[in-house]
């Protein structure tokens, strides 16, 4: 493992730890908050959510493993032009939002405010985007023989930004009844 991929495995580990951690601590210090961290989801919804949520981990394991073991960062442009460290900007703008999501969310259930829905739709948009912008990173990778890793890793990472762009950053706060 090359010193560029070292440094992305201690950021997805740190900002993974934190997305956990601030999911954790969420269910802990608000027991029962989980119906109303759905908003406005409907019933009849809220399995295909998560299904759709544990397929999204799922993909994030394989393009994280197709990017730590199959990519060799010396060798590496992405639309001819950038190089590894663009992965730093992409997970990090996945995992920083994602770890205040549940804080925001908490918050806006018990006080509900104009400052703090923008919030939430910040970090939600930072994640879609940056979601997005994995899937394209991958899709331009200058690999000329693109193996079943590469393929599963490309469809993983667009499953994954189909959920946190459409349903996360779209659906989820349409659907959004804020409290009163």
């Amino acid at each position: 493992m090359a010193a560029e991929q070292i440094t992305l495995l201690v950021i997805i580990i740190i900002g993974g730890l934190a997305v956990i951690g601030s999911y954790v601590f969420g269910f802990i210090s608000q027991p029962g908050s989980e119906n109303a961290l759905w908003g406005g989801v409907p019933d009849w919804l809220r399995p295909f959510y998560t299904i759709s949520m544990l397929i999204s981990v799922l993909g994030y394991f394989v393009f994280v493993t197709f990017i730590l073991f199959q990519i060799n960062p010396a060798q590496l442009k992405i639309a001819g032009r950038f190089d590894f460290s663009l992965f730093y900007v992409i997970f990090l703008g996945i995992l920083i939002p994602s770890a205040l999501w549940m804080p925001l969310t908490q918050m806006m259930t018990q006080h509900p405010g104009k400052i703090l829905w923008i919030g939430i739709r910040l970090v939600l948009v930072l994640v879609g985007l940056s979601s997005c912008a994995l899937v394209w990173a991958l899709f331009t990778l200058g690999t000329r023989e693109p193996n079943l890793h590469y393929w599963l890793a490309f469809a993983g990472s667009a499953y994954f930004a189909f959920h946190t762009a459409f349903l996360d950053m779209i659906l989820w706060p349409a659907l959004f009844k804020v409290p009163t």
